[in-house]
């Protein structure tokens, strides 16, 4: 088995989709940075190292098997051993992951270049371990709580944040079913369309400002998102942590 040692994970909990564990230059300065003494390596094939990245679901039990109470972190100078926690890639993408003792991956991180670099190294000649799972068990799902990849690719670590604001904020407007409300918000997005939008339906207005919206990010999400989070207090305070960030 490969190991890799002195790895510096920065940890992103609870996360289903991969554009969510941000890459090195994404990371902050106060995100917490775990050092790990060792952790087991495995190479993959891409259907199960994506099923892996972007789902929190069981793992297979070969797999935790292998690398059960292999890895240890460093923390105050003592080593802790670790239920659970390896890096897997597919020889294109790489990510860390801690199941917490569950046999699900919980936490994931990404590596830092240099790291990246020495996994690309050592997994050049290395076999693909296989596991038995279910391929269905990799069938996924995106709603409008979990955008697909291609609604979120290019944005950087602030904007995918704002954007996951945005729409949590629609799907609580989509619970109400208040007709005169979405039309509001739609002309707020879209003055010009205040005459075509008077005698459409809840749910036709939605959908349009839905389709809208999913493409990018750029001022006018800003400005909606902004005044969409005004007065709820849980997205006011989301919407106020991403602005102490002026860099990403």
């Amino acid at each position: 088995m490969l190991f890799l040692h002195d790895v510096w994970v920065n940890w992103f909990e609870g996360e289903e989709n991969g554009y969510n564990v941000c890459h090195y230059h994404e990371w902050r300065k106060d995100d917490g940075v775990e050092l790990l003494d060792q952790v087991p390596l495995l190479k993959l094939d891409k259907l199960l190292y994506d099923y892996i990245e972007n789902n929190l679901s069981e793992l297979p039990s070969g797999l935790l098997k292998e690398i059960h109470q292999k890895a240890y972190i460093r923390k105050n100078h003592e080593r802790i051993q670790l239920e659970y926690c390896f890096i897997v890639t597919d020889g294109t993408g790489i990510i860390a992951v801690d199941t917490m003792g569950y046999a699900i991956p919980i936490r994931k991180s990404r590596l830092i270049p240099r790291q990246e670099q020495l996994v690309y190294e050592m997994i050049k000649d290395a076999q693909v371990e296989q596991y038995d799972w279910t391929v269905e068990d990799s069938e996924k799902y995106h709603h409008i709580l979990s955008l697909s990849p291609e609604h979120m690719r290019g944005l950087t670590r602030k904007e995918r944040q704002l954007k996951q604001l945005l729409f949590m904020a629609l799907d609580h407007l989509q619970s109400t079913k208040n007709t005169a409300e979405i039309q509001y918000w739609y002309t707020e997005w879209d003055p010009s369309m205040y005459r075509n939008i008077r005698n459409k339906s809840f749910e036709q207005t939605f959908q349009m400002l839905y389709e809208e919206v999913i493409d990018g990010w750029g001022e006018r999400h800003l400005h909606l998102c902004e005044r969409l989070v005004k007065g709820q207090p849980f997205f006011e305070k989301l919407w106020d942590l991403e602005q102490e960030y002026k860099v990403n």
